[in-house]
């Protein structure tokens, strides 16, 4: 299943807890977010900015593929 680069309409009303267009780029200022206006008056929100603006955790689709543990770290710590 494919994760959407940019939140649904329906995603960012969860995130506001707004259905006014307005009151939601009102929230999402508040929230820290960065967004975009469409011509339609949608917001343009990326799912990247929201995870980290609001301390996610990127799911497993997500995540760099290439990162590893430091294990030097972990070795030290025993």
């Amino acid at each position: 299943m494919a994760i959407n680069t940019f939140l649904s309409s329906d995603e960012v009303e969860a995130v506001t807890k707004r259905v006014v267009r307005k009151s939601q780029a009102k929230e999402l200022r508040a929230l820290g977010l960065t967004y975009r206006t469409r011509s339609n008056g949608t917001h343009v929100v990326l799912r990247s900015h929201v995870v980290q603006a609001l301390g996610g955790v990127p799911s497993v689709d997500q995540a760099s593929k290439g990162q590893e543990p430091n294990w030097d770290g972990m070795n030290s710590a025993a």
